[in-house]
């Protein structure tokens, strides 16, 4: 990556953190420790793939946790990822306003940018964890429909908004 900043290099559209996702055997199991810690479960749903499930959570002010189960017999990157290294931190999500426009300035600095997929509610990227923080980064632009089904909406972004509006 670059520290010249050059008028044509795409420009970053605004980002911020949205979650940190937890791999976990059961939600059930860790559920009890964020609501010790004060966290409120918003969803518990599952994933468009039926590989897993995910769980939101609130923790003050639009901080949330997000814990991804397997659904039991299937395997995908989440039963692998357990098997590998057990429970704990899986990914940090990025909820970006425009996602070509953050693909393009993350590529434009050769930036790897994996497995983009288009959902009805949201599109998501990955930024592969070969990177040097050595973190799975997930890009994700929500689409005005993600909150239409989910109870308490505006909860689910900062200031009742996505950054895309």
């Amino acid at each position: 990556m670059t520290d010249d900043s050059d008028s044509t290099d795409p420009e970053l559209p605004e980002i911020r953190v949205d979650h940190v996702g937890i791999a976990v055997h059961s939600v059930d199991d860790a559920e009890p420790l964020l609501e010790l810690l004060g966290a409120e479960k918003l969803v518990h749903e599952e994933d468009p793939t039926g590989a897993f499930r995910w769980a939101y959570y609130l923790l003050g002010d639009a901080s949330r946790i997000e814990l991804v189960e397997p659904i039991e017999g299937e395997d995908s990157f989440l039963t692998e990822f357990l098997d590998e290294n057990g429970p704990g931190m899986h990914h940090v999500t990025l909820e970006v306003a425009e996602m070509d426009a953050a693909i393009a300035a993350l590529e434009a600095e050769g930036v790897r940018v994996v497995d983009r997929t288009d959902y009805d509610e949201w599109r998501e990227a990955f930024v592969s964890p070969r990177n040097p923080t050595g973190v799975l980064w997930q890009l994700m632009e929500y689409r005005e429909s993600f909150a239409d089904e989910r109870p308490d909406p505006d909860r689910l972004y900062i200031g009742g908004k996505r950054l895309a509006e």
